[in-house]
């Protein structure tokens, strides 16, 4: 494969793709934690 300079663009579409991806995985996170506390909390009552 020839080196045409196209990997720099994929590299960065990927970069920005996984970062998205983190960012979805860390509040869905926080939000399945708070929802999980307040399950605790409202069956407790």
């Amino acid at each position: 494969m020839a080196d045409t300079g196209e990997n720099s663009t994929e590299v960065q579409a990927h970069a920005e793709t996984y970062s998205g991806f983190t960012k979805l995985m860390l509040w869905g996170t926080i939000a399945s934690a708070a929802l999980g506390a307040f399950v605790v909390f409202m069956i407790a009552n």
